[in-house]
Order: structure tokens, then sequence, then C-alpha cells
């Protein structure tokens, strides 16, 4: 999740051991088959938040990720070694920033990546170009839009996480309500929600509002036909972030005082843990969410109500709003050809097709289709329209999910409205500073 990416607990992975075999009639270790097995052992390391689950557990245990590397480990015939990232190793230390040092070391062969990580390796060269990759052909136009970064093709997820507003029909029906298409019409909704004794109408934690900010910010631009000039107007400093962003927080500032949210615990819940018990029990209408959380039973996979998903309020109405990680090859990898060899079977088709199926999430091949549940309907209608908005996009110079979403909680604690656009105005003055060229 952006900079402050949540620790997850993991154990590291010993190596693989050697297999030990006897001679004929002695009992005795023959050391050079021991040796000639190890030489001819092809590993290949990937840093991740994750671990490795029991190869030998069925399908059910064994999660999407795995399952795609199992097909790469057998059809190649070379071992995935999973180095993981712990907090406890690395004490304050991110994720993304332990990422970025491991690549600069070249400590691994492929990693893991948040879009900001994307950003910053692939603007120093440090990752691979994936753009000549045969599973690079069949992707989806956003996958290269937001992975882009100098002209190439820095990191292929292997999910495409769209986030939206999670809706129970049910209270917007009992108040004759239509689904919200524009800001104006979500201030309506709010509105009549809160004269008829609901508390808080929206369920909000202090991660993903900035999806409001997105939805209002880029609509236009990137559903207006003229994206790559408006992007280039952003990096060349003619056009201001802060003028795309100023509605969208004068929108949240909105939804803070008329009550509609609650600022002070928005800013302290996490996400799904803090709204969601109110929203699963009907005292609050509307959440935000990514995709997965309507498949998930632990999320909101299974409610006692008429669960909607669609897109966040803009212009252009509703609006979905993407979000890319990805994994990437370090560009001095030591296992370089079977690195990229393992990424071309985990991002095939087929495999994209297993992890899709196993998962229930949208496929960044554009060949691969999962029949979603109803209540994500909406929402894939409108990705499959290629009606979207990018909350992370490499070739943008200031990075958008980490520093917005750190900047919407300075307005949940109270900033003004101007000194948020005061902080996106520092943001983009420094990255012009930074850029080559700059005198």
């Amino acid at each position: 999740m952006g900079k402050t990416v949540k620790r997850l607990l993991a154990a590291c992975l010993a190596g693989t051991a050697a297999f030990v075999i006897s001679a004929c009639g002695s009992g005795e270790i023959d050391k050079n088959l021991i040796v000639q097995q190890e030489s001819s052992e092809k590993v290949v390391n990937l840093f991740g938040p994750m671990e490795k689950t029991n190869p030998n557990a069925g399908n059910v245990a064994r999660n999407a990720f795995d399952i795609t590397v199992s097909m790469a480990e057998e059809k190649l015939d070379l071992i995935v070694e999973y180095k993981t990232y712990t907090a406890e190793n690395y004490q304050e230390k991110t994720y993304d920033d332990v990422t970025i040092e491991r690549v600069r070391s070249s400590m691994d062969d492929w990693y893991l990546l948040n879009p900001d990580t994307i950003q910053v390796l692939g603007r120093e060269g440090l990752l691979m170009d994936l753009s000549d990759l045969e599973c690079a052909k069949n992707l989806r136009d956003v996958v290269k839009t937001a992975n882009t970064v100098n002209g190439k093709l820095a990191a292929i997820p292997q999910e495409v996480v769209a986030h939206g507003l999670f809706v129970n029909k049910d209270m917007f029906d009992q108040y004759n309500l239509k689904l919200p298409e524009t800001p104006e019409d979500f201030l309506e909704c709010c509105r009549v929600f809160k004269e008829n004794g609901i508390d808080t109408p929206v369920g909000a934690n202090r991660w993903w509002l900035e999806n409001f900010v997105f939805a209002q910010a880029y609509a236009e631009l990137y559903n207006g036909g003229n994206t790559e000039a408006e992007i280039e107007a952003l990096n060349s400093g003619e056009s201001r972030y802060s003028d795309y962003m100023r509605p969208g927080f004068e929108f949240l500032q909105k939804l803070i005082d008329e009550g509609y949210i609650d600022a002070k615990a928005a800013y302290t819940y996490e996400a799904i843990e803090g709204e969601g018990p109110d929203f699963m029990a009907q005292k609050t209408p509307i959440v935000m969410a990514y995709w997965g959380a309507a498949n998930a039973e632990t999320a909101y996979g299974r409610l006692d109500f008429n669960l909607q998903v669609i897109g966040f309020p803009s212009s252009l109405g509703q609006m979905p709003v993407i979000s890319m990680t990805g994994y990437g090859i370090n560009a001095n990898a030591e296992h370089l050809e079977d690195t990229i060899n393992v990424m071309e079977v985990i991002l095939s088709d087929e495999a994209l097709a297993a992890y899709a199926q196993k998962n229930k999430v949208i496929s960044p091949s554009k060949n691969v289709e999962v029949d979603c549940i109803p209540a994500l309907k909406p929402l894939n209608d409108k990705i499959k329209e290629d009606v979207y908005v990018l909350g992370s996009n490499a070739g943008m110079n200031v990075e958008q999910w980490g520093n917005t979403c750190l900047i919407v909680r300075e307005l949940l604690n109270g900033a003004a409205v101007e000194e948020c656009m005061a902080e996106f105005d520092r943001l983009q003055d420094e990255s012009l500073k930074n850029s080559p060229g700059h005198k």
C-alpha cells in the first residue's frame, strides 16, 4: 500500500538439500556425484513479501502464485528460491526500502515490486526492459501504461488491482436513491442517509480515500484522448498536479465538514478491519475496497444484503481506480536467462488463466477472462470498456499512490486543502529539480 506497505511476517527459506547417493555395495558416499548434482541444479532467486507454501499441499491450500511458480519449476527443471522480507530482520525499514537496497546491490534475480519502487528502480535503469518478452505481447494497455518507465516496461503483474465503492444496494433502494455517478450525486445520497438517521454514511480508512481524489483528478486525463500530452505537461511543469488534485480534496473536505465520514476514525482505521464491521452490520451503506475483497470471506465475500461494487464518482460517471504492482527482473541478475524463462512461464496466458481462476481477479492479459460475481459486474463492465483512471503510473515523475495517500492523511488530521496543494507543488518542484536536463 504505497510507501508505507504493511509489514508481513514470514520466515526466510533455506536452500535446497543435496541428494545423498550411495556407492554400489560399499555404503560410502560418492562425493563426485554430489558435486555433479549440486552443479547441475538451476536456481533463480526471488525476493518478495511471501514465503513458499508446502509443494505437496493440495491446490486449495496453495496460493495462486505458488501454483504458477510450480508450473515454471516443472517445465524448466529448476528451483525458484524465495527470499522473504520480514520486519524482524529489517527493523524499521519498509518492504520498499529493503527491495530498493537489494536491487541496487544485485542481491536477487527478480522481485515483487510496489508502484513507487517500480518507478524509482526503472528510472535508475536497474530493471530489465520486459517489452520484448513473448508474454508482454498479450498485455492490456493499462498494464503497459502503468509500468512503463522511460519507454521501458519495468514490471508485469499477475493481476490488475481495481478499487471501487462497495455499496449496500438494499439501503439505497430503501430511500429510493440511484447509485451515484457524479460527486454531486454522491453528496446528495449522503445527505439523504444522514437525514434518515445514518450517522456516518461513508465508512473510511487511512488507506483508500485517495481513490475519490484520483477519480475526480484524472477522469478526463485518462479518458479524454489526450493522455500522453497531459502527462508530459505535468512532467515538464507546464501543468500543476495541484490543479488536478484540488477538486478531489475539496470533495473530501466537504465529506468531513458535513459529517459524512468520520475523519478521526478514518485516520486510525486499517483497511476493512476498521470500517468493515459497521458495513456488514448495515449501519454504514458505503465503503471502499479492492476487487478481491468482494470474493474473500474474510472481507466482504459473505454478506446478508445485496452488494454492488461501482466506480468512484467523477465528471464522467462511475470510475474504477486501478493500481499496479509487478514482477521485475534485476538488469544485473546472476541467473538472467533462467529468470527470463521463469517470467515467460508464470506470465503466459496458461499460467495467468490458472492464477485468475484461483483468485477470481482481473488478468493483465487481454486474452484471459474470468467470470466475476454479480456484485462486481458494474465495475467489471467499466474496465472492459477501458474506462478507468490509474492510481499508480510509473510514467508520472511525481509518484502518485503513496504520496496522495499520505497527503490525504494530513487532510484527515486537520490540514487545510491549501496546505495539501502546497505539498503537491513541493513534490512537483522537487521532481523538476531532480529531472535530467534541469539547470
